[in-house]
């Protein structure tokens, strides 16, 4: 691992500051934003990913029809949370983004084994299980309530839940929990056996779930998508919301990281024009946070070459 707890291209370093004049730039940014898209989409292609037919296949589902259903009315969206962000004008809150994010997540597996053989079902395996593989050891023997936080259209939800069901033979009840209906209505008709329990449309900063509700919470590749704020007022509902040795565990990307720090410019620039709260996560001391919030700190362990996973535990 790198000597250097973050790359240069983020927070108040001279590189970060010019990136980011770059990306202000109307021209550039979306200039910038096509091409990050396209480094994604082709990836997708040349590894046999249908990109055109995934989102041709969900605009042909119901999902469309399962907007209202999903929406919770009640939901004020934060201002974090209408901002442009990987690429889409709109964020999440669309159904280009939504479509998209299933081809979109097989791709950027892909991309982190890149010079590797993998098949993008061989890459996701991977991807997920090293995430598992931290977190069981911290897990309560018995789990019976999980909580998936920024679920997504549920594909880290569904393995989360698979994991676990293999481990024991106790049902377990399964939540993903997402600020997009758009998100959540294509990961509704997606989870075609009716493994996840509910698809709940809301504020991860404020549920309405009751206190000690959960034995297993996940925050998997949403951090570097929230404001430090955002971030810290999630944690506090976490540790509200889980039971007395229950497990809290984050997978995102790893500011340590010597494939993240030496990103070539034009990677790095991709990637922040597409992540605007990305100067406030990789100067953000998680670990830290976590311990002064209450949490029972246990360990950050590099799960790959470009990610790490956190586990904080609730005091018994």
């Amino acid at each position: 691992m790198a000597d250097k707890v973050k790359p240069d291209w983020t927070g108040d370093d001279f590189l970060s500051r010019f990136v980011n004049v770059m990306i202000k730039t109307k021209p550039i940014y979306r200039l910038m934003t096509h091409q990050a898209r396209q480094v994604i989409i082709k990836t997708a292609e040349k590894n046999g990913i249908s990109w055109e037919g995934n989102c041709q296949t969900l605009e042909k589902s119901p999902a469309k029809s399962l907007l209202r259903q999903m929406t919770n009315p009640d939901v004020v969206y934060p201002d974090y949370y209408l901002v442009p962000f990987h690429a889409y004008e709109e964020g999440n809150l669309c159904w280009k983004a939504s479509f998209e994010a299933i081809p979109a997540t097989q791709s950027l597996g892909l991309r982190v084994w890149k010079n590797e053989d993998l098949t993008w079902q061989e890459a996701q395996k991977r991807l997920r299980s090293s995430f598992h593989a931290v977190l069981e050891p911290y897990s309560p023997p018995q789990v019976k309530d999980i909580l998936d936080i920024g679920c997504s259209v549920g594909i880290s939800t569904k393995e989360l839940h698979r994991y676990y069901s293999q481990r024991q033979n106790t049902p377990i009840n399964t939540i993903g929990l997402d600020l997009s209906p758009y998100m959540l209505a294509v990961a509704k008709v997606t989870d075609e056996q009716q493994e996840i329990s509910q698809w709940i449309h809301g504020l991860a900063e404020k549920t309405n779930f009751a206190d000690n509700s959960f034995d297993i919470i996940t925050i998997q590749f949403v951090l570097h998508e929230l404001p430090r704020h955002a971030a810290i007022a999630i944690f506090k509902e976490v540790l509200r919301l889980l039971r007395p040795g229950g497990v809290l565990g984050i997978v995102d990307n790893n500011p340590r990281s010597e494939v993240i720090q030496n990103l070539p410019p034009v990677l790095f620039t991709l990637m922040k024009s597409t992540e605007p709260h990305s100067d406030d996560y990789y100067t953000f001391n998680v670990e830290n946070a976590l311990k002064e919030l209450g949490f029972d700190y246990q360990t950050t362990v590099p799960s790959d070459h470009r990610h790490r996973t956190i586990v904080a535990t609730k005091p018994l």
